[in-house]
C-alpha cells in the first residue's frame, strides 16, 4: 500500500467505527498490515500523526488537561488534597505521570493551582481551589520517631549501604529474583531461544529491543520489545503503545495492557533447566 492509501484507510476506518482504531483494529477492519505501516511511515504513531489523529486511553500519553481533571475530581471527592495512593485509587491513573509534570508529588497542588489559573478554571473548580489553598496554609507534617515496641521477633534492620536481592531462584540462571529491569533483560536472554526469539538489536532508547520471532516452521517476524520490571511501568514511563509490540517483564500487573506481555515470573524454571538448551 502507498502512503496515501494507508492514510485513506485509517480515516475511513475512523469514520466507520466512530473512534481512532488501534493497529490491530485497523488490520481487521481495513486490511492494513503491520508491514504496510512500517514501510510507509515506520511506526503507527507517525501514521496517526500524518492523518491528523491521536489515540487516547490506557498506554497513551496523557495531556495536562486530563491529568488535572483526574486529580481535581479526586480532591473534590475526598474534600482534601489526595495522597499519591488516593489519586491512583480514584483516577485509575499512575501518580508518576503527575510527578513528571510537577517535579515532585508535594509540588502537585501548587503546580495544578497555577495551571488552573492560567487556564481560567477557577470558577469551574472553585471548591478544589479552596482545598489547595487550605492545604497550603496548613503546617507541614513532621515525621516523629516511633516509640519502641517489644517484639519476640523484631524486624531485621535493613542496611541501606548494602546491596538488595530478591527471593532465591536456585533453579534459574539468576540466583535471586529480579528487583530491577536489568535482571529482566538478563533472564529474557536466558530464555529467548526457548521462546522462539533471536535478538537483533538492544538499545538505551525506547523500545529497548528488536528481535525476530519464529511464528511458523519457516516464518519469522520482527517484534519490538520493551523491558520493564512490572508491566504497569510501561504506562508510568508514558511509552507510546503504537511504537511497541510486546512487554517483557518480571511481573504482569497491568490487566488492561493493550500489548502482548511475556511474564518471566510465571515460567517454570525447574522444567526449563531440565531442557536440552541448558545441558
Amino acid at each position: 500500500m502507498t502512503r496515501d492509501e494507508v492514510i485513506a484507510a485509517v480515516k475511513e476506518c475512523t469514520v466507520k467505527t466512530g473512534f481512532v482504531p488501534s493497529q490491530a483494529q485497523l488490520k481487521n477492519a481495513a486490511g492494513v498490515m503491520p508491514w504496510d505501516i512500517r514501510k510507509t511511515f515506520g511506526t503507527y504513531g507517525r501514521t496517526l500523526k500524518a492523518c491528523g489523529l491521536e489515540r487516547t486511553g490506557s498506554g497513551y500519553a496523557l495531556n495536562h488537561r486530563t491529568m488535572f481533571v483526574a486529580w481535581a475530581e479526586a480532591a473534590r471527592s475526598l474534600g482534601k488534597v489526595p495522597t499519591a495512593f488516593e489519586y491512583e485509587e480514584h483516577s485509575k491513573l499512575h501518580a508518576t505521570t503527575l510527578v513528571r509534570w510537577c517535579g515532585r508529588w508535594k509540588h502537585v497542588p501548587s503546580c495544578l493551582l497555577e495551571y488552573m489559573r492560567k487556564q481560567n478554571l477557577e470558577e469551574e473548580w472553585k471548591d478544589v481551589q479552596e482545598v489547595i489553598l487550605k492545604h497550603q496554609k496548613s503546617p507541614p507534617k513532621t515525621r516523629g520517631l516511633a516509640s519502641p515496641v517489644c517484639s519476640p521477633l523484631p524486624r531485621p534492620l535493613i542496611m541501606f549501604d548494602e546491596p538488595m536481592y530478591g527471593a532465591p531462584m536456585l533453579s534459574s540462571p539468576l540466583a535471586f529474583a529480579p528487583i530491577n529491569e536489568m535482571a529482566v533483560v538478563f533472564l529474557f536472554g536466558a530464555v529467548a531461544r526457548q521462546k522462539r526469539f533471536i535478538v537483533t538489536r538492544l538499545q538505551q532508547e525506547f523500545p529497548d529491543c528488536e528481535a525476530m520471532r519464529q511464528v511458523d516452521r519457516h516464518r519469522w517476524q520482527r517484534i519490538l520489545i520493551e523491558f520493564e520490571y512490572e508491566s504497569r511501568n510501561f504506562l508510568a514511563h508514558e511509552h507510546p503503545v503504537e511504537d511497541c509490540d510486546m512487554i517483557v517483564c518480571w511481573e504482569h500487573n497491568w490487566p488492561e495492557c493493550p500489548l502482548e506481555v511475556l511474564e518471566l515470573k510465571s515460567i517454570d524454571w525447574n522444567q526449563l533447566i531440565g531442557s536440552e538448551a541448558f545441558k
